[in-house]
């Protein structure tokens, strides 16, 4: 996506935004799982929230693997941070747990009549403690793969 760039401080800016935009892709993630948390409560439960949640939840996890882990590396790769791309390389595996629950929540969940579904609050309780660390394990790689350039961003803008 950001192939273009032509330089390290280009490729931050661009990813930058990126991550600003998947950022908000996460809080709409997190309002959609508060609503089916509340729904489950209700006497009467709707499968809207449930299906809405499955749509973003897709998306965002899509979003991370399809393209914001690789243009964090490709950053990491500009800077010539090999520290920060072996950090990456051990974080993957972790998120692509929390991924592979995703898509099978959605492919159990996504689709509301479903009679599976009856079942959600255990399955969807895990997925809450998953994608929990899932947040933690991205943050972590925005700090190391993006954030720890900003410094050095800053400097060659000012030099």
């Amino acid at each position: 996506m950001l192939e273009s760039c032509k330089n390290a401080q280009e490729r931050f800016n661009g990813v930058h935004k990126l991550i600003d935009r998947w950022l908000a892709e996460r809080e709409q993630l997190i309002e959609a799982y508060e609503a089916v948390k509340l729904e489950q409560k209700s006497s009467n439960p709707k499968r809207k929230p449930q299906k809405d949640f499955c749509v973003i939840l897709v998306d965002y996890v899509s979003a991370g693997h399809f393209e914001i882990y690789a243009e964090l590396a490709e950053e990491a790769k500009a800077f010539n941070d090999v520290r920060a791309l072996q950090f990456a390389q051990s974080i993957y595996p972790r998120i692509a747990v929390s991924t592979e629950a995703a898509l099978a929540f959605h492919e159990r969940c996504g689709n509301a009549h479903n009679p599976a579904c009856d079942k959600l609050a255990a399955h969807f309780k895990k997925l809450g403690a998953l994608l929990d660390e899932r947040f933690e394990l991205e943050d972590c790689l925005i700090e190391v793969l993006h954030n720890a350039h900003k410094q050095k961003e800053v400097e060659a803008i000012q030099a």
